[in-house]
Order: C-alpha cells, then sequence, then structure tokens
C-alpha cells in the first residue's frame, strides 16, 4: 500500500499545528513548527486565504495526518461511520481510534503512530493470543493486545513504555507494564478522543 514518505515535519507546518508525528522530539526546540511556523514552500509565509471549502478540506487533511492514512482508506472509513447509527462525525473518530496501531500507539509500544504501524506490520503483537500484523484491524470491548516474548528486549519499545506512563494512558484503555499487555475496556466516546479534529467540517465537506 501506498504511504507517504517525505519529511513528516512539512505535514505540521502545512496544517499549522503540532501533529506529534515525531513523538518526543515534538516537544523539544527542534520541533519544525516552533522554529518555522509557517507553511513550506515558496510561497509559505505569505498570509493564507481559505474558503469555507478551504476549512473543511485542510480539516479533513489534518485528520488523514494525524492518523497516517492515505485518502480512499479515509473516505472508506467515513463511508463505514455514515451507514452506523448516531453521529457521523463521532462513529468516524471512534473509527479511527479503534485502529490497532491507534490503540498500541496509546498504549505505549510506540512513540509515534508510524513506528506502531510498522510494529503491527512485522508481527511484534498479539491480539486474544493470535498473531495480527493488519494495522488497519479494528478493536473491540475485551481484546487483550499483548507483544510477543521475543520483542520485550526491544529498548526503543520498553523507553516508549516508560514514557507513556508518566504521560497518561486513554480512560477506556488498560496497561499492565510488567507483562507488556494492554486491554480494551470499552470503545472510546467523542468525549475521549483528544485530537484537534472538528469531525463536523469533514462531515460537511464529504456531504457535498
Amino acid at each position: 500500500m501506498a504511504r507517504y514518505r517525505e519529511a513528516v515535519c512539512r505535514l505540521c507546518r502545512r496544517e499549522g499545528i503540532e501533529l506529534y508525528l515525531k513523538g518526543d522530539r515534538c516537544f523539544t526546540d527542534k520541533c519544525a513548527i516552533k522554529r518555522r511556523g509557517y507553511p513550506p514552500g515558496q510561497h509559505g509565509q505569505r498570509r493564507p486565504k481559505h474558503s469555507d471549502y478551504g476549512v473543511q478540506l485542510r480539516e479533513k487533511q489534518k485528520a488523514k495526518r494525524i492518523y497516517g492514512l492515505l485518502e480512499r482508506q479515509f473516505r472508506n472509513y467515513f463511508e463505514k461511520a455514515d451507514g452506523m447509527k448516531g453521529k457521523t462525525g463521532d462513529n468516524l473518530l471512534v473509527l479511527l481510534e479503534s485502529r490497532l496501531d491507534n490503540v498500541v500507539y496509546k498504549l505505549g509500544f510506540s512513540p509515534t503512530r508510524r513506528e506502531s504501524r510498522q510494529l503491527v506490520g512485522h508481527g511484534h503483537l498479539k491480539v486474544n493470543g493470535r498473531k495480527v500484523n493488519i494495522p488497519s484491524f479494528l478493536v473491540r470491548p475485551g481484546d487483550v493486545i499483548e507483544l510477543k516474548e521475543k520483542s520485550r528486549k526491544i529498548p526503543s519499545l520498553n523507553e516508549a513504555l516508560d514514557a507513556v506512563i508518566r504521560k497518561g494512558i486513554p480512560a477506556w484503555l488498560e496497561l499492565d507494564r510488567e507483562n507488556y499487555r494492554g486491554v480494551v475496556k470499552v470503545l472510546p466516546t467523542r468525549a475521549d478522543i483528544k485530537e484537534p479534529i472538528q469531525e463536523q467540517l469533514i462531515v460537511e465537506l464529504y456531504s457535498k
């Protein structure tokens, strides 16, 4: 599947907000937003003028970049959310949060979603005792996510787990640090999702 392979700091600058795509680096003075708080490119320092469509488009692009998705996959999630009961925008965010790579990131097994996708893709994790190497796998309440025995000695992984304990785990997840295991207690509600996304703008964009 195609992936964005350019400098991810450009994405933060383009959206004008820290997307935390590089883990701990985003909290230091090396953060691209802190150093150059304007969009990339030749005309980046000009004052932007956005139409209603432009504002909606930027919100959709921001959401895609936070979760590391390309257009077709993001659109598929929207169509699935639209067919579910309840608010389409809330459903969309819950689906995105329920992806295995996002859950692995929120549990602290990796410092970024990009690295968590790699962990899953390389077969380092098990869900309910079975190996799952599909980052888009949707978790359900009661699912147990754990690291394989051989993967528990990876230094960067242990550093990430120690860091997330200091930062905190979302209320809908539970982490057993000693056993390298996490549990999905319930699916998140809109109130549990802290990402800076205005989902209604995305719904308006796709509803045109």
